[in-house]
């Protein structure tokens, strides 16, 4: 939202482990099936290891980035102390797949600081398949490295929004063009003179390396390269030969795009049910990829793919599920429930012939809504930790949540109808919640330094959380909402409001200039 400050980027709160990387790589698989999945690691001491991890969560690409590279936007402390040359962490990522067998499954990319034919050729020869350039191409289109580059106020017009700055850009793509070409040839010239007529041909061929000769008197003499320039032996591949087996052809989406095809061709409404166990992860990504390959971000009118589940749903159930999509899922949920949502309804409740109280049990795990943009998600329960981590733009109503609840949102619209965890709204700075403070204890929960609570004494307030808990009963029946909905002056009184500071002030002036429109509109026509 313009004029609203922004943590960037917020910390990647899905992943805590090479599990969690694994399930993101199955959930942008699903989602797009003909994407390469990449994964960007700092060269550090150790990052072979970290390496062989992601190779087994299945990523296509693993990227080495060296210490040397940066734009203008990087912090200083990062550019002068992050990471090591790219040179030692690919060597050690390379000698690292090779030993474990899974080097032929994955490509490896490096960059910092690439910028001749004899760059890329070092770097192949230790392992790598795709080289990144960043900063000469930077300089090829005019960039003079002012490191303004976050200020909007570049001189050279690279790095702004400013009109008058931007008249200043002199760049154009011929000038990348002929920088490629010449490296292109100059790589070939190398290749010719070494013996060799393709770059493949040469990937982790350390062997070929050659240091030059010094005095062993000198401090250069003195380096040993022996574990650097080490070649692996054995018969495993040391480039990429295939591509990984991510078994993504027997999810149960397959079987549910082939039942909805008069809705995904010609937009008829359809009804599925399913039975699910938590085996079944990523359900509804693939469905939602159909959806958008035929028709982009707006997907298909309201509720037109009617899918009813029953049992225990896996990970990323409803994950970036489309506009158009509507699940129901009568039993409970696993982690990341809604990740990425894209328009799409989720409602989540207890089974029928349960006897317990819905208000007072975990239904769903942790880290639901990471990243949700649009959409809907009604949860007759408690929920886990994390609860609409970085929410831009989704709704959502749950009865209760764990630590860290908002974290990083940025807009959209939470309610809370019970109890939540500590850290609530850390880093919030877009968007409202509404939580039911039934035991006034909320403001010890709540982290304040970029928020605000107040009661909700605003009429348009009000009729937006009642409208929210009453589409909550309309969508799980829940009994919570059914009392509140028949005693709903008593209840309202009873909520706190959270709204960030910023997001406030915003509102506010927007809400000025349309005053001040509507007047000048008024005067001119007088």
């Amino acid at each position: 939202i313009p004029g609203i400050s922004l943590i960037s980027p917020p910390p990647h709160h899905d992943i805590y482990s090479i599990e969690d990387l694994a399930q993101l790589i199955f959930d942008l698989k699903n989602v797009n099936p003909k994407a390469r999945i990449s994964v960007k690691l700092v060269a550090e001491s150790g990052v072979g290891t970290i390496a062989a991890g992601v190779a087994k969560a299945k990523a296509d690409l693993i990227v080495i980035s060296g210490a040397e590279g940066g734009t203008g936007a990087s912090p200083a402390s990062s550019m002068r102390y992050a990471g090591i040359s790219p040179e030692i962490g690919l060597s050690e990522t390379q000698q690292t797949l090779v030993l474990n067998g899974l080097r032929g499954q994955v490509r490896l990319q490096t960059d910092g600081q690439i910028k001749t034919g004899r760059d890329i050729i070092s770097m192949a020869l230790l392992g790598a398949e795709e080289f990144g350039f960043g900063t000469t191409v930077l300089i090829v289109l005019g960039c003079v490295m002012m490191r303004k580059c976050h200020t909007n106020a570049c001189p050279v017009g690279v790095a702004t929004q400013d009109p008058v700055l931007r008249n200043h850009f002199r760049g154009h793509y011929k000038y990348v063009v002929n920088y490629f070409r010449f490296l292109a040839e100059e790589v070939r010239e190398y290749l010719a003179e070494m013996g060799f007529m393709r770059l493949e041909d040469i990937v982790g061929r350390t062997d070929l390396i050659e240091l030059k000769p010094t005095e062993k008197e000198t401090k250069v003499g003195q380096l040993d390269f022996s574990r650097l320039l080490h070649k692996v032996e054995g018969n495993a591949a040391i480039h990429h030969v295939c591509g990984q087996k991510h078994e993504i052809s027997h999810v149960k989406d397959v079987e549910i795009i082939a039942s909805a095809t008069e809705a995904l061709e010609h937009g008829k409404e359809v009804s599925l049910e399913y039975a699910i166990a938590n085996t079944d992860r990523s359900v509804g990504a693939m469905l939602s990829g159909a959806v958008a390959t035929r028709y982009g971000n707006e997907g298909l009118p309201e509720q037109t793919i009617n899918v009813k589940f029953k049992g225990s749903a896996g990970q990323s159930f409803g994950a970036f599920l489309a506009h158009g999509i509507c699940f129901k899922l009568e039993g409970e949920a696993n982690d990341y429930l809604g990740k990425g949502l894209s328009g799409g309804l989720i409602s989540v409740r207890p089974p029928v012939r349960s006897n317990f109280d819905a208000e007072k049990n975990t239904i769903a795990g942790n880290t639901l809504l990471y990243g949700a943009t649009s959409g809907e998600v009604y949860i007759n329960g408690w929920a886990g930790e994390r609860f609409a981590v970085r929410n831009s733009g989704a709704i959502a109503v749950v009865e209760g949540v764990g630590d860290h609840c908002c974290e990083y949102m940025t807009g959209g619209r939470v309610v809370v109808l019970g109890e939540t965890g500590r850290n609530f709204a850390a880093g919030m700075s877009g968007g409202v919640a509404y939580v039911w403070d039934k035991d006034h204890t909320f403001d010890y929960f709540c982290n304040m330094e970029m928020v605000e609570l107040s009661l909700l004494e605003n009429s348009t307030s009000r009729k937006e959380l009642h409208e929210l808990v009453r589409q909550h009963y309309l969508y799980t029946g829940s009994t919570l909402a059914r009392t509140m909905l028949d005693d709903w002056n008593h209840y309202v009184d009873e909520f706190i409001q959270v709204t960030p500071i910023e997001y406030k002030r915003v509102l506010a002036e927007e809400q000025m200039r349309k005053l001040q429109q509507k007047i000048a509109d008024v005067q001119r026509d007088y």
